[in-house]
């Protein structure tokens, strides 16, 4: 597992990674529309286009361009299915894909190697981290890629080996701490720390210790 402080750092670390896996990726588009509020919303208004809509990353939601191959390991973002061991940070590495649901095994935890099948679902977005002026639907498979993980996502997550970007640094209380204790050995860990500064930041908000 690579970890990372932030979203942008992971995401242009899982589509390099992508890129070095054999064969094409399958793109995924989502199916997104505005939410209108009745008697807030102006009948005249103008739409969002659609590509300005499939654009939109907010934390938490499944992207609108979802890129995929074979064997790619991905992290689900929604509680589908608990008792399956389905839950919002469970990891899963693509076995097939199909346009409307995706095979998956599970990795790690009680329900480790076990196949599920993985549909598109609604996704509505999070009042509380959106910061657009408008609400929206989206339709997509609940999933992001997983070779790199931004730290905070990682929480509760334990694998063998460990890999942390630290090119910028960690940002809020705790996160280095979370970081280090991912696996399973301190052996097992690597930092990757900026060439100009080779030390990093360790935030720590002390009235939390108190």
């Amino acid at each position: 597992m690579i970890l990372a402080p932030h979203n942008a750092e992971v995401r242009e670390l899982n589509e390099e990674i992508l890129q070095l896996l054999e064969g094409e990726p399958q793109q995924f588009l989502s199916a997104d529309r505005v939410i209108l509020e009745e008697g807030a919303d102006p009948a005249d208004e103008e739409p969002v286009p659609i590509e300005v809509l499939r654009a939109i990353e907010d934390p938490g939601s499944a992207p609108g361009e979802l890129n995929l191959k074979v064997g790619c390991p991905v992290i689900l973002l929604r509680n589908l299915d608990p008792t399956r061991g389905l839950c919002n940070g469970t990891r899963l590495v693509i076995t097939r894909m199909g346009g409307r649901v995706l095979e998956a095994r599970v990795l790690g935890g009680e329900h480790d190697g076990d196949v599920v099948m993985i549909p598109r679902i609604a996704i509505p977005p999070s009042t509380s981290t959106t910061t657009h002026s408008f609400m929206f639907m989206r339709i997509q498979f609940p999933l992001r890629l997983a070779f790199a993980l931004s730290i905070n996502k990682a929480q509760g997550q334990s694998v063998r080996y460990v890999g942390i970007n630290l090119r910028s640094s960690v940002f809020s209380h705790g996160q280095l701490y979370v970081a280090l204790l991912r696996a399973t050995c301190s052996r097992n860990i690597k930092v990757l720390l900026a060439d100009e500064e080779p030390l990093t930041a360790n935030v720590v908000y002390d009235e939390v210790l108190i």
